[in-house]
């Protein structure tokens, strides 16, 4: 099984949105991109929302019957970890492998020696590789610090991917490696090592998501210094280019970006390099859709409005406890966050402005929106509530979905 050129993770969190998902991977295949969907929905979401990997598949495949779409499409087993990848086996085809636990943990002194020695090829000398401005050169000492950080979490992939084999069958899955929820970024050097690591544990990992330099926080823009994601995203790419020939990776091994919704002040640069590279790529994209069901349902006005302003009045109340499984990947300005006796009084078109992720409108709020975005497990509280009124105001609601993906995420990266 190989993942196409192009793809793009879509996340659902309520699973209604399947369709409207399709509508904008439809339209991008009618103007020429090919881009594989592929559905992810993490253990956490599932636990929050009370579903089953099994539901990703059967909203899935009703959207595919729905369009008579016959293209490649895939179901993502989420940040899956030994622990909990026995509950996706039966649905998922895709499977994200997380080893963020082990990142920057030892691995044990003889297998560093071994896998040092092993890749003395890489280590003392100065490594022209097309695509990355400067030869790497990487010393002993330096060689066995990335060891040091990295060989145990490959080690941890290898024996999850063998795990997910024998229940799988070789062929039958699509292996991701997941490191970008850590602290520090991994550079192309550090990309270098980690690619030969894969190869020795038989990892034949068809995407890579490393941690880039700058924060990817949920929902909202890039923030960082744009020239050194561009340098570091090109160098990614030509590492992966080389390793893949140097080591007998997969040939459509290919970057991936995490938290990869509204990130859309490195989008031109994504776009540039992989049309440059000829390279794949799989842009990961999740809570955005939740946005645009609240967007929907704002718009909606009445009760749909109504609702949205009850999920922001509760989320603020509790937003110390909804941030903090993504403390990380967030940066809300408690300060800057409307009081909900202020947003009881806005219209819908307010409530809109400041939500819809458009840095033109001076209404935007990067840290209402941030909120809201990390506030679904208010939505999934209040259960057939919240789930009636995604079938009232189906129509406002897929239309948003559907313009948000293909507009500002599909265009602008893949076209």
């Amino acid at each position: 099984m190989q993942l196409a050129k192009y793809s793009m993770g879509v996340g659902d969190r309520f699973g209604r949105q399947a369709r409207a998902q399709m509508r904008a991977i439809i339209q991008a295949r009618a103007v020429g991109a090919a881009i594989a969907p592929v559905w992810n929905k993490s253990n956490r979401e599932h636990t929050i929302i009370g579903t089953c990997p099994m539901d990703v598949r059967n909203a899935v495949e009703a959207a595919m019957r729905a369009y008579s779409f016959n293209g490649e499409y895939h179901v993502d087993a989420d940040h899956i970890s030994l622990k909990n990848v026995d509950w996706f086996m039966d649905s998922s085809d895709f499977f994200t492998l997380d080893v963020a636990d082990f990142t920057g943990k030892p691995a044990a002194k003889a297998d560093v020696k071994k896998f040092l020695d092993k890749h003395k090829n890489l280590i003392g000398k100065k490594l022209s590789i097309p695509g990355v401005k400067e030869p790497l050169a990487v010393d002993k000492a330096e060689a066995e610090v990335i060891a040091n950080k990295y060989l145990l979490a490959v080690q941890e992939a290898g024996k999850l991917y063998r795990y997910i084999l024998k229940a799988k069958g070789e062929g039958n899955f699509i292996p991701e490696v997941s490191m970008d929820e850590t602290d520090i970024p991994q550079t192309p050097r550090d990309m270098l090592f980690i690619l030969a690591a894969f190869a020795d544990e038989g990892i034949p990992a068809q995407t890579i998501a490393p941690k880039f330099t700058g924060r990817f926080n949920k929902g909202v823009d890039y923030v960082g210094d744009l020239k050194v994601f561009e340098r570091e995203f090109n160098e990614d790419i030509a590492v992966i280019q080389f390793a893949v020939k140097e080591f007998g990776l997969p040939a459509n091994l290919k970057l991936s970006v995490h938290s990869g919704s509204d990130k859309f002040s490195i989008y031109p640069i994504i776009n540039k390099a992989i049309h440059k590279a000829d390279a794949g790529l799989h842009l990961k994209t999740a809570g955005t859709t939740w946005l645009e069901e609240l967007i929907g349902l704002a718009a909606a006005g009445g009760d749909g409005l109504k609702l949205a302003k009850d999920v922001y009045a509760d989320a603020y109340k509790r937003r110390e406890e909804l941030s903090i499984p993504y403390a990380t990947v967030i940066d809300i300005n408690p300060a800057k966050l409307p009081k909900p006796t202020e947003v009881a009084k806005w219209t819908a078109d307010k409530f809109t402005r400041t939500l819809r992720h458009d840095q033109s409108c001076a209404d935007y709020n990067m840290h209402f929106r941030q909120m809201l975005h990390v506030a679904f497990r208010v939505a999934a509280e209040m259960g057939d509530r919240y789930l009636n009124a995604l079938d009232e105001f189906e129509d406002v609601i897929s239309d948003n979905v559907a313009t948000n993906i293909f507009d500002r995420h599909l265009k602008p990266v893949f076209l």
